[in-house]
């Protein structure tokens, strides 16, 4: 298992791009570039950053609603877990992959896009996370420098929630009323893609190379579990879109599988005593994996774009540790480098771009029954994207 979890989080090849990252595209001397902002929750790069990281989480009323007691149970909580999540890091490597993952993706998309869209080239590569570094402050600052005045907003969640994606549309709105005050960049946003076709095409592929390490006889019996982080049932009862939108994933997925397999859609990753979105993925799996008539389980993060703590240590070491027979589980792999999902993300920009439209039909009914509670931001997304 340590060996399949070094393999996992091996970013021997995107580290070039990595080291490159702010280089890799020729800024044209009198164009501004237009940037592709690729916008995500983030993770610690270096164990140390890990209680920074978990205090901002925590301090976040749109993905955790604690109420007027947000800030003194955020210090709290982050004080508590950051030895045992330090821990986990750890074990995964001293860090999360996940910048690295997500500045090559970006700096990958941004070439195809010079390629395959040249009347916005050139295309400049950025991240902003919500909790870790690069925040979106910094980065916000560093589009201005670089003189950006056209930027796609890219949610690299592919399923909507106001906890997630509105939580990064939130902090870009405060950080632009300081930061960028006279409006000198203008924004649009992808806000949802939940059934892209390159992200469905290389789940599917990624399903079918796990279910091909099964024996032939017994291939077509494998339960599908797709894992995605769970919700606080207070969001959901809001009407959040997230779980349709991650069923509607799921669905696609197993459609273009032809339907080949037992399957069921499991969350994870919740905390604390509130009740969150189930079943939960560990109680199902162990559920199943100790029956003599389930022959195994392919695990699917279907949630995320790329590998991190969620992945790396709660389905790779902590299922397996706890699971009796950990021989009947395998892991799909994540999207990471992956060629197609890349390609289908470089075509998601494209057509957004050429589209013309700042935001989903969506987004602004996301706002009116996600954003009851949130304080210091718009209350409709053209304050932020105008036409």
């Amino acid at each position: 298992m340590l060996s399949r979890l070094t393999r996992s989080s091996n970013v021997r090849s995107p580290v070039r791009w990595y080291l490159r990252f702010n280089s890799t595209t020729t800024l044209s001397a009198t164009k501004s570039p237009t940037g592709v902002v690729f916008m995500n929750m983030g993770g610690p790069s270096k164990t140390e950053e890990t209680h920074d990281f978990l205090l901002r989480l925590f301090q976040d009323g749109d993905l955790i609603p604690f109420g007027i007691f947000q800030k003194p149970l955020a210090q709290f909580i982050a004080k508590r877990r950051t030895p045992k999540i330090e821990k986990h890091y750890e074990e995964i490597g001293g860090g999360s992959p996940i910048r690295k993952w997500s500045e090559y993706q970006c700096t990958k998309v941004c070439e195809i896009l010079d390629k395959t869209n040249p009347d916005t080239a050139p295309h400049k590569p950025y991240v902003a996370f919500r909790y870790a570094r690069p925040l979106t402050e910094e980065t916000l600052e560093e589009m201005k420098k670089d003189g950006v005045k056209r930027a796609v907003a890219f949610s690299q969640y592919p399923q909507f929630s106001y906890s997630t994606t509105g939580s990064s549309i939130n902090e870009l709105y405060r950080q632009t009323l300081k930061i960028d005050p006279e409006r000198s960049i203008d924004w649009s946003i992808i806000d949802r893609w939940p059934q892209q076709p390159g992200l469905v095409q290389a789940f599917a592929n990624n399903i079918k190379e796990k279910l091909a390490e099964f024996p032939s006889e017994v291939r077509d019996e494998i339960v599908i579990l797709f894992s995605a982080h769970s919700l606080p049932m207070e969001i959901v009862n809001l009407g959040d879109s997230y779980p349709a939108e991650v069923a509607a994933t799921v669905y696609k997925v197993m459609e273009k599988l032809n339907f080949s397999n037992p399957y069921r859609l499991v969350w994870q990753s919740q905390v604390g005593p509130k009740p969150w979105l189930g079943g939960q993925t560990a109680k199902i799996i162990d559920r199943l994996e100790k029956r003599n008539d389930i022959k195994g389980i392919v695990l699917v993060p279907i949630a995320f774009t790329s590998d991190h703590i969620e992945t790396l240590h709660e389905l790779d070491i902590e299922i397996m540790e706890d699971a009796e027979n950990p021989e009947k589980i395998k892991r799909a792999e994540s999207m990471n480098g992956n060629e197609i999902f890349i390609e289908g993300l470089a075509d998601l920009v494209k057509e957004h771009l050429q589209s013309g439209k700042k935001y989903s039909k969506q987004l602004e009914l996301d706002c009116i029954l996600g954003g009851e509670k949130a304080s210091g931001t718009f209350k409709h997304p053209s304050e932020l994207f105008r036409s």
